[in-house]
């Protein structure tokens, strides 16, 4: 597809166009080329760049100002690298996780050229990769002015609902302590693995928080996602590591989380055992009172739910910007290999999102 003819007035057409073009994490320049060019075209924007990030913006002076955000990698292909239009459903990589929400945005900042309140469009890069890595923070460093904002909105598949706020997420590496001996002698040792048991109990015994927040209710979790032990086949081993995953609500700050997530293991623990943090995200508010979110809820008559997984929700929230997420596509269905997204949800998001710039708050 030659630069600058993305496919326009067709949702599904714009879809299966981006999807047609690979942008797996660390390899979006392509894209980011295309999205440039395609939004150097619209008069009413000015167009920056930060490595493959592209941010676009309005400048009206309106006083409030929506960042409508997506990220253009895609997890690897899974015998789905390219688009099927079947009737009113685009099937492939990224359809729903998230060149369809990346379509709604590219198709609005083409065609809102007076918003009632500005409008920045932020399509970043390595989203599905390491926070590290995460094109939101190469902006944040190179032009931090670029991401000023109000209110947030991500285009993450929500099968067309808002999702507010999103959920923390943790990890903690459990470290238990033994002693070694030769297994004929067992009982001169002390086994690690077998420590584990104790742990893996509190662990499954764990129930599980469901608090409201703004009226949304989270579910938090807490699972072993990783064990690691054992010397030799004869040795009774003395050192055994769990990684468990903490998911949390946005009513706990991480040092709660984490706090929370000590106190369930004390019990279990002994002298030598370690619990070390070793990754974390912090969760985001819902923010649904902001004007701009409910007047999107109150006129669009969209569903509004709690967001159990991390976006980058956290990333706006963390700097002050109520966030929450609302995009085409089932959110069950990305990164597998039957990713698709329908028409219908395209063109709702699309329509709740350009009444909301059209009429703001």
């Amino acid at each position: 597809m030659p630069t600058g003819a993305l496919p326009a007035g067709d949702l599904l057409a714009l879809a299966a166009a981006l999807v047609d073009v690979p942008s797996e994490s660390y390899a979006e320049g392509p894209l980011a080329d295309l999205i440039e060019a395609d939004l150097r075209q619209a008069g009413h924007l000015s167009v920056d760049r930060v490595g493959d990030n592209i941010v676009a913006r309005t400048h009206l002076g309106s006083g409030r100002r929506i960042v409508l955000a997506g990220h253009t990698d895609t997890v690897p292909a899974n015998n789905n690298a390219q688009a099927r239009v079947d009737g009113d459903v685009l099937w492939g990589l990224g359809a729903a996780d998230m060149k369809g929400g990346i379509a709604v945005m590219l198709e609005l900042a083409r065609t809102v050229e007076a918003p009632a309140a500005d409008v920045t469009y932020v399509f970043y890069a390595r989203e599905e990769v390491d926070a590290a890595d995460n094109g939101l923070l190469e902006v944040a460093a190179a032009r931090p002015d670029l991401l000023e904002a109000d209110v947030a909105l991500l285009g993450e598949p929500t099968a067309a609902a808002v999702e507010a706020g999103c959920q923390g997420t943790m990890r903690l590496s459990v470290t238990l302590a033994g002693e070694r001996a030769h297994t004929a002698r067992g009982w001169m040792g002390r086994n690690a693995i077998h420590r584990l048991a104790a742990v893996l109990g509190a662990v499954t015994a764990y129930d599980a928080r469901r608090p409201v927040v703004e009226g949304c209710e989270y579910r938090e979790g807490l699972e072993a996602v990783s064990v690691s032990g054992g010397v030799a086949g004869n040795v009774v081993p003395d050192r055994a590591t769990l990684i468990l995953n903490h998911r949390f609500a946005p009513d706990r700050t991480p040092q709660q989380a984490e706090e929370h997530v000590r106190s369930l293991l004390e019990g279990v623990l002994s002298e030598g055992d370690t619990v070390e943090l070793t990754d974390m995200a912090p969760p985001a508010a819902p923010g649904l009172d902001h004007p701009l979110l409910t007047g999107l809820i109150r006129r669009s008559g969209v569903p509004v739910r709690a967001k159990l997984g991390w976006t980058d929700a956290a990333f706006f929230a963390a700097r002050g910007v109520p966030a929450s997420n609302f995009g085409p596509g089932d959110p069950l269905l990305a990164h597998t290999a039957g990713e698709r997204v329908h028409r219908d949800e395209l063109i709702s998001v699309h329509a709740a999102l350009e009444d909301l710039l059209v009429n703001g708050a």
